[in-house]
């Protein structure tokens, strides 16, 4: 009889230990790496021939949201394509417990516009099987997975189920706080990882489907202190932040005594515009708090933003107070602000505004995320005449009919009922600032936004990208520190205790791949959501198996099926 259940035969192992490849095999037995060596092929009942092919940890996707979209899809795509084998969801504060029956709906249009998710698919995928944190969690365990999870306590609902919509912009009273602070301990002492804000102040681009901040964009600094010395009392946990208060967000490592994990380092504006300061400036803050004893982990952009909208679902130039004004609403209500003159005028004021800020400080980089619709493409007209724009710019279409990019755009948007798809392609990627930012001691690679954003974005590649773009055609650094930080290192800054390693006794979670083929496919709309909803899509080429607690869920790009994914409490 067989000892193991599968052999990866003569593998190039790189163990996420940073320990120097080697060619070995790896026998997995009961979900388990069992052993690693030289093992004969007859000790096992499946032999996969791992020859030329590197066998490395699977990857640790640490910020997702995909708290909803793990009941209908148990591989959590975009990631599962992408070789992760866990992810990590209630990030940015967000999350549906603890909410009451009566408060589903709100719930879900809550983060309709804020993630770029119909609350009507929401609403026919979820089970709402539950009220509290701990309810949700044990939903979370009955459900088939694909890969692993771990879940932060969003802020958000606590706050919002203590002190109501109207809480909104102002502070906890203390017997609030103290209702609040139970609900974390009961979250904690049921399995979440820790908690998670958004900290983007009254300006924030995620914001309510009403236009309004989310209740942590604008909560009390007291307020998140307050959950902070929770985790000290509990000694236990971890911090996800979203936000540019520095001096605060030190000050939450402080109190908890606990990591936090800091977003978002970039070099340009992140995936929803934001930036947060110079490059360096953020690595020295990072150095001297770590320096200081306070654990905090700058979780960097590091695949390129391509974004593809267009003015029927598009929310992220939603911190601009003008776009909201005529980006809120239905599709209806949308073509009726964009008509509006007054409305138009104070875009085109603004915009102008921006590119002369731009043109004084080329760096300056919050305005030139908007000033960069001049190179925004017209990617799919749904006209003739929309057709006969595709691949060129929304500057040179402003050019040749001596109109304002603004009215260009929109005009376009309008004679197409708001269909034309747009796109926006980003600069080049400066090697050598990304070769120093994902060497910098304290940085982790990402981001994914799994989840979120989905009609626009497809950074859930950005395991793959990371791996072939900058490690293997630019040789930012070598495989072994690669696979450190997408999985170990990954791993130990958001508290999973047993992963992201290759190590006898370690549970099999395990990517087996062709470096020389390693690759993401072109984006494609899949129509593959609950109530008919669609996607923006890119998935790989070049894995060969993706194995999750000894069961191999992909292989060659295919899915098998397997739903051996735990729910990990406490990070195990």
């Amino acid at each position: 009889m067989a000892r193991y259940d599968l052999l990866l035969k003569g593998g190039t192992v790189i163990d996420g230990q940073r320990t120097p490849r080697y060619t070995g095999d790896i026998a997995i037995a009961d979900g388990r790496i069992a052993q690693m060596g030289n093992v004969a092929e007859s000790e096992a009942e499946r032999v996969f021939n791992a020859n030329d092919l590197i066998v490395a940890p699977g990857f640790i996707d640490l910020h997702t949201h995909f708290d909803s979209q793990i009941f209908w899809d148990p591989y959590c795509t975009m990631s599962g394509w992408h070789g992760v084998t866990s992810v990590v969801i209630g990030n940015c504060g967000f999350g549906f417990a603890p909410v009451q029956p009566e408060d589903r709906e709100r719930a879900m249009l809550t983060l309709e516009r804020n993630e770029a998710i119909r609350a009507t698919t929401m609403a026919a995928g979820m089970p709402w099987d539950w009220v509290t944190y701990p309810e949700f969690l044990d939903s979370l365990e009955r459900t088939p997975k694909g890969v692993n999870v771990l879940s932060y306590m969003g802020l958000a609902p606590i706050m919002t189920s203590v002190m109501g919509e109207q809480g909104k912009g102002r502070a906890a009273t203390a017997e609030e706080q103290q209702k609040m602070g139970a609900l974390l301990s009961e979250a904690l002492d049921a399995g979440a990882c820790g908690f998670s804000a958004q900290m983007l102040g009254a300006d924030s681009v995620q914001r309510d489907y009403d236009g309004t901040p989310m209740i942590t964009d604008i909560m009390a600094p007291d307020d998140l202190l307050f959950f902070a010395e929770v985790l000290r009392e509990k000694g236990r946990g971890f911090v996800q932040v979203l936000g540019s208060d520095f001096d605060l967000f030190e000050k939450v490592a402080e109190v908890s005594g606990r990591p936090v994990i800091w977003n978002t380092l970039e070099f340009a504006a992140d995936q929803h515009g934001n930036t947060y300061g110079y490059w360096k400036d953020m690595l020295k803050w990072l150095e001297r708090c770590n320096e200081r004893g306070n654990r905090i982990f700058g979780h960097a952009v590091t695949c390129n933003i391509e974004t593809q909208f267009s003015f029927e679902d598009w929310n992220l130039y939603d911190g601009n107070p003008n776009w909201r004004a005529v980006t809120l609403g239905s599709i209806s209500k949308r073509i009726e602000n964009m008509r509006d003159k007054d409305l138009r005028q104070a875009l085109i004021d603004d915009f102008d505004h921006k590119c002369e800020k731009v043109k004084a400080k080329p760096d300056h980089m919050a305005g030139a995320y908007l000033s960069s619709i001049c190179n925004t493409v017209v990617a799919e007209g749904k006209t003739p005449a929309g057709k006969e724009l595709e691949g060129y710019t929304i500057g040179e279409i402003a050019a040749c009919d001596n109109k304002h990019p603004i009215d260009t755009m929109l005009d376009i948007a309008l004679s197409e009922n708001l269909e034309t798809v747009f796109q926006r392609i980003p600069k080049e990627t400066d090697m050598d600032i990304m070769e120093e930012v994902i060497n910098a001691p304290f940085t982790l690679p990402g981001l994914s936004d799994g989840g979120a954003h989905m009609k626009f974005l497809t950074t859930g590649r950005y395991p793959t990208d990371f791996i072939g773009r900058l490690v293997r055609d630019n040789n930012l650094m070598d495989l072994e520190q690669a696979h450190w930080r997408l999985s170990g290192y990954s791993a130990m800054a958001a508290g999973f205790t047993d992963r992201g390693l290759l190590r006898e006794g370690a549970p099999a979670d395990i990517v087996v791949y062709d470096y020389d083929e390693l690759d993401s496919l072109p984006p494609e709309r899949l129509h593959d959501f609950p109530a008919d909803d669609w996607r923006l899509v890119q998935k790989s080429k070049g894995y060969r198996l993706t194995i999750v607690n000894g069961e191999v869920t992909f292989q060659d790009g295919e899915c098998t099926g397997a739903t051996p994914g735990f729910l990990l409490r406490h990070g195990r």
